[in-house]
C-alpha cells in the first residue's frame, strides 16, 4: 500500500478479482477505500478542552506554588502575574491536547466506538447511493466498503440480495478482511473478500444470458 492508498497493480488484482467474480453472477460487486469516514474534529476539540480545564484546575489547586515560583524568577512580582501564567498556559495545553488528539491511534481512543461505527456506517451508505448500486437491474448490489483510519469494514447488499442472504451471512467476509486489513495485507484481503462474495451470489444469483456489467470494476479511491 502506497501513498495513493493502493498502487495499479494493486487495484488490478482486485478489479480482476471482481471481473471473474461477476463472469458467474448477475450480481454486481463494488470496492472503495477511504483513509477516513469522518474527521472526528469535534470530539478531539471536546477532548482538549476537557484536559485543558483540567489542567486549569490544577494550577488553581497549585496557585500559592506557582505564585512562589513565579516570585523567584521576577525581581517585581504581582498577582497578575501569575493569573496571566495560568491563562497562557491553559491556551497551550489545549493546543498540545488538541494536536495529540489528531495522531492516528490516539483518535480511536478518544471517539466512543459507537460513533466510529456509525460514521463508517453512513459513509458507506452514502457511497451506496453515490455509485449507483442502488439501481441496478435485479437490485443485487454489493459494496465491500473500508475505512483506512477507523480499520473498519462495511459490506452493504441491496434489497435483491437481502431477500435471499441475511446480513449476518456475510460477516465471516467481513471479519477476514478485518484481519487482513490489520496485517497491513488489505490487497489480499479484498481479493478474498470478493471470492467469497462471488460465491456467495452464485447460488442465488447466477449469470443471466442477458447480464451486462453495470458498474465499473476498479477499485473506487475515495477523497472523503
Amino acid at each position: 500500500m502506497s501513498k495513493k492508498i493502493l498502487s495499479e497493480s494493486d487495484n488490478e488484482r482486485v478489479k480482476q478479482a471482481v471481473s471473474k467474480a461477476e463472469s458467474k453472477t448477475s450480481g454486481e460487486i463494488v470496492t472503495a477505500i477511504i483513509k477516513e469516514s469522518s474527521d472526528y474534529a469535534f470530539f478531539e476539540l471536546v477532548a482538549s478542552l476537557v484536559g485543558g480545564f483540567l489542567y486549569y484546575l490544577v494550577c488553581l489547586f497549585l496557585y500559592n506554588d506557582i505564585s512562589s515560583w513565579l516570585k523567584s524568577l521576577f525581581w517585581t512580582y504581582s498577582d497578575v502575574y501569575t493569573t496571566t501564567f495560568i491563562g497562557l498556559s491553559t491556551i497551550v495545553v489545549v493546543g498540545l491536547f488538541y494536536l495529540i488528539a489528531n495522531i492516528n491511534g490516539v483518535d480511536r481512543l478518544i471517539v466512543p466506538a459507537k460513533i466510529i461505527s456509525k460514521k463508517v456506517n453512513r459513509r458507506a451508505l452514502l457511497f451506496f447511493g453515490e455509485s449507483g448500486l442502488f439501481d441496478t437491474k435485479d437490485r443485487t448490489g454489493v459494496l465491500i466498503f473500508i475505512s483506512l483510519r477507523e480499520k473498519r469494514v462495511e459490506l452493504l447488499a441491496d434489497s435483491g440480495i437481502n431477500a435471499h442472504v441475511p446480513q449476518e451471512a456475510w460477516n465471516g467476509i467481513v471479519e477476514n478482511l478485518l484481519s487482513k486489513l490489520k496485517e497491513n495485507n488489505i490487497v489480499d484481503g479484498m481479493v478474498e473478500a470478493v471470492e467469497s462474495c462471488g460465491e456467495m451470489l452464485i447460488e442465488h444469483f447466477p449469470i443471466q444470458p442477458d447480464d451486462e456489467n453495470e458498474l465499473s470494476d476498479d477499485v473506487h479511491i475515495l477523497e472523503d
